[in-house]
C-alpha cells in the first residue's frame, strides 16, 4: 500500500538555552530528544518544560558520532541550533583555535557534515548573513547536496507580539524547505496589550504572590520620576531638563532615543533583550505602571506560555540569570512555525515519492 505518512521527525537542539526552540518544535509535532548547552542555568527550564534530556557540553567538543545514537532508528533526523553571537574564546578551553564572534557556527557546520541529518535549521541575528562564517555554512550545505532556504523573518508576521527580526535557515535532503514568513499584516499584528494587558499590576520592586517571575526590579527615585514623565512611545526628550542623564547632554548620546521610554500598548513590543527587566536598557518601561517589564512579561512577549518554568521552586529568582535565559531564547512561536514548515515539506516529499508500507 502507498501512504503519504512520513517517518517521525526527531530533533536534537544544540545551543538549546532555556528551550524556546525545542518548545516550539515540539508544539509543531517534532520530538526533541536532547538539548546541549554550556550554561548550567539552562538545564532546569529545558528539562522541566520539554521533558527532553539535557547535556551540559561545549558544542565545540561534540562529534556527530556522539549525537547519532540519540536518534531513534528509522526517524527523520533534525539538527537544530542557534549559535550564540558572543566571543567564542569564552566557551573554549585554553588554546582555542578561534576568537571570531560567530565561530560556533563553524562547529555547527562541522556537526552537520559529520552527522548528515535529513533536516537542519539555524536561527540567528540578521547581520550574520553578511559574515563569512555564514557563507561557509551555506557552502557546507551545498557541498553535501542539501536543499536550502534562508531569509530574514519579521516575527510579528508570524504572530509574535514583538518587533523581532531573525535570520532563519532551513535545509533538507528530502526536498526544498520553505522558511515561514507569516501572513499577518501590520494592521493585524499582536500587540503588547494582547500579550500582557490582562496580567495583574505589580509595583516596582514587587512580585505577584502566585507567580515569582511576575516580578519587577526596584526603581531608583530618579528613574521613578523619569517613568512618571514618560509617555508610551516617547523618549527622554519628553522629560524636564533636570531629569535627563549626563549621557543625554553629550553630543554622542543626544540622538540615542531607544532607552528610557515606555512601550506603547497597541503595537508589538521592541525586541526583548537580556536586559528587558531594566528601564534604562531599552524601551522597556511598562505602558502604564511606573516600572520596567517583569520577567514574566518579557517571557510572554517572547511567546513563552505563562506557566513556563525558568527557576526551581525553591531557588531564588535572579533577574540577571532569568533575564539572560529569556532574552537569548528563540521565541517558541518562531520554532513552531519552523517545525510546521518542515512537517509540510516532509509530507510533500513523501507524497511525491510514495512511502511503501
Amino acid at each position: 500500500m502507498v501512504t503519504n505518512s512520513p517517518a517521525r521527525i526527531v530533533g536534537i537542539d544544540v545551543f538549546c538555552g532555556a528551550g524556546g526552540l525545542t518548545y516550539g518544535l515540539q508544539n509543531a509535532g517534532i520530538s526533541i530528544v536532547a538539548g546541549f548547552d554550556v550554561d548550567p542555568a539552562c538545564e532546569y527550564p529545558f528539562v522541566a518544560n520539554n521533558g527532553a534530556r539535557f547535556f551540559r557540553r561545549d558544542v565545540a567538543e561534540l562529534s556527530g558520532a556522539e549525537l547519532a545514537p540519540l536518534y531513534p532508528t528509522g526517524s527523520i533526523r533534525l539538527l537544530a541550533g542557534c549559535a550564540p553571537c558572543r566571543p567564542f574564546s569564552a566557551l573554549r578551553r585554553a588554546g582555542s583555535r578561534r576568537s571570531d564572534e560567530w565561530s560556533l557556527l563553524d562547529e555547527f557546520g562541522r556537526l552537520v557534515h559529520e552527522l548528515m541529518p535529513e533536516l537542519v535549521t539555524m536561527e540567528n541575528v540578521p547581520r550574520l548573513r553578511s559574515r563569512s562564517v555564514f557563507h561557509r555554512l551555506l557552502k557546507t550545505l551545498a557541498d553535501l547536496h542539501y536543499h536550502v532556504d534562508w531569509r530574514s523573518v519579521h516575527c510579528p508576521r508570524l504572530g509574535l507580539p514583538q518587533q523581532r527580526r531573525r535570520l532563519v535557515l532551513m535545509a533538507s535532503r528530502l526536498g526544498p524547505p520553505t522558511v515561514p514568513q507569516g501572513t499577518r499584516s501590520a494592521d493585524n499584528f499582536r500587540t503588547v496589550r494582547h500579550a500582557i494587558g490582562s496580567l495583574s499590576p505589580v509595583a516596582a520592586g514587587g512580585s505577584h504572590r502566585r507567580d515569582r517571575l511576575h516580578a519587577a526590579r526596584s526603581t531608583s527615585e530618579t528613574n521613578a520620576r523619569r517613568l512618571r514623565a514618560s509617555t508610551p512611545g516617547g523618549t527622554w526628550r519628553d522629560w524636564p531638563p533636570e531629569l535627563r542623564a549626563d549621557c543625554h547632554r553629550r553630543e554622542s548620546g543626544s540622538t540615542y532615543r531607544n532607552v528610557y521610554s515606555r512601550m506603547p500598548w497597541d503595537s508589538p513590543a521592541p525586541t526583548i533583550t537580556t536586559l528587558a527587566h531594566s528601564f534604562g536598557s531599552g524601551r522597556f518601561g511598562h505602558p502604564e505602571q511606573d516600572r520596567s517589564l517583569t520577567l514574566r512579561e518579557a517571557a510572554i512577549l517572547q511567546s513563552f506560555p505563562r506557566k513556563y518554568r525558568f527557576v526551581k521552586p525553591d531557588d531564588r529568582v535572579c533577574f540577571a540569570v532569568v533575564g539572560r535565559l529569556i532574552g537569548n531564547a528563540v521565541p517558541p512561536l518562531l520554532g513552531k512555525a519552523i517545525g510546521r514548515s518542515f512537517i509540510r515539506s516532509v509530507r510533500e516529499h513523501s507524497a511525491q515519492n510514495g512511502l511503501k508500507t
